[in-house]
């Protein structure tokens, strides 16, 4: 039977059956999945963080649970690209899926690296994971430093002509600087967000649960935080916003769409339902069968003050296309008459002050 309504979503120059994707490190490369959903169903599948050599992770324990989600210090763990290319990729090439490798790496060149094996294989799109250690920089990760943030995407894009997302980490003092640092850098979409900062105590032995001491905090706990860090960013970038963070039903990403994000990511949710992913996006079309919604473009923005898609949430953009403008949604504003004198800009008066009245437009009235 036909369906009356379009799941399909188009960023970073390509089309994407539906906007729900599986989320890096909690689905592996698939295969433990596949015997309960067809992986092509999925908008995409992220695979595991992808290393230049195989990365062995972090001693035992390394993953806990938490009220509202779970910790994890797996140390992202991964057998490297070349047997990536020579063993999984094959076998989701049979499966039909549409595959997104998200890259990790302790150097620039190491990413680098990555990113040029992957050259020409077939994959959708790279996501440039910026939250792993700067050896170079003393353990900091390069996702929380704005100079390296932008270093290593710009050596990324220019070793790859594949469209490439960056996944940004929420403990920052400001994501939505390190954001703009990334497009101005050569980001095709941003990744919005990976885990956050936390660890547990065993009380009984009177040490930190995880090997490692802290972990990344997910789950259902984070999607309000989540959340808030998409709004902003959407708000504050032309290319596109990709939502993560607690999402483990159909409702929760439609919340993330209607933000600013143009797809969404479930990860911790398929800890608990292996089909999750593929429930959220019928979740989607439920919702928008219920409310008469045609197609899910009319849900991006839909939340935001200015009433339908947000400067954010970008059009379809890469190589040919950034910058371009973004689809009208039904209720913005009329475009200008031809020939219309365009508004001015607003002047920048420094990330800070942006940051403030983002803040203080966005927060309740009291």
């Amino acid at each position: 039977m036909a369906l009356d309504f379009d799941l399909s979503t188009e960023l970073c120059g390509i089309r994407f059956k539906n906007p729900v994707w599986t989320a890096s490190g909690c689905f592996g490369y698939g295969r433990e999945f596949a015997p309960v959903m067809a992986l092509r169903d999925l908008g995409a599948v992220v695979v595991k963080g992808t290393s230049a050599e195989p990365w062995a992770g972090n001693p035992g324990t390394r993953v806990t649970e938490t009220p509202g989600g779970m910790l994890n210090a797996i140390g992202l763990q991964n057998p490297g690209v070349d047997h990536f290319l020579r063993v999984d990729w094959p076998w989701l090439q049979e499966q039909g899926a549409t595959v997104i490798v998200n890259i990790v790496g302790k150097t620039v060149d190491e990413y680098v690296e990555v990113a040029r094996r992957l050259e020409g294989s077939g994959v959708a799109a790279l996501e440039l994971n910026i939250s792993c250690p700067n050896v170079k920089e003393g353990g900091l990760a390069f996702g929380t430093s704005l100079a390296g943030a932008a270093a290593v995407t710009a050596a990324v894009r220019k070793a790859t002509s594949l469209p490439l997302l960056v996944k940004l980490s929420p403990n920052v003092t400001s994501i939505v600087d390190v954001a703009k640092a990334v497009e101005d850098a050569g980001a095709d979409g941003v990744t919005v967000i990976n885990t956050l900062l936390g660890m547990s105590i065993d009380v009984r032995r009177r040490k930190p649960v995880l090997g490692n001491t802290f972990g990344g905090l997910s789950g259902p706990a984070v999607k309000p935080v989540a959340l808030r860090m998409v709004w902003q960013v959407a708000g504050a970038v032309k290319i596109p916003v990709v939502g993560i963070g607690g999402i483990m039903t159909g409702e929760d990403a439609v919340e993330f769409l209607m933000a600013g994000a143009r797809a969404v990511q479930v990860g911790t949710a398929c800890f608990v339902n292996p089909r999750a992913p593929l429930d959220v996006a019928e979740g989607i079309g439920a919702f928008m069968r219920e409310t008469g919604v045609g197609r899910v473009a009319e849900l991006v923005g839909a939340a935001r003050p200015e009433g339908g898609l947000g400067a954010g949430t970008g059009s379809a953009v890469g190589a040919a296309g950034r910058g371009a403008p973004a689809p009208a949604a039904p209720g913005a504003p009329a475009p200008a008459a031809p020939g219309a004198k365009p508004p001015a800009p607003k002047k920048a008066v420094g990330p800070m002050a942006d940051y403030l009245r983002d803040f203080l437009k966005d927060s309740d009235r009291f």
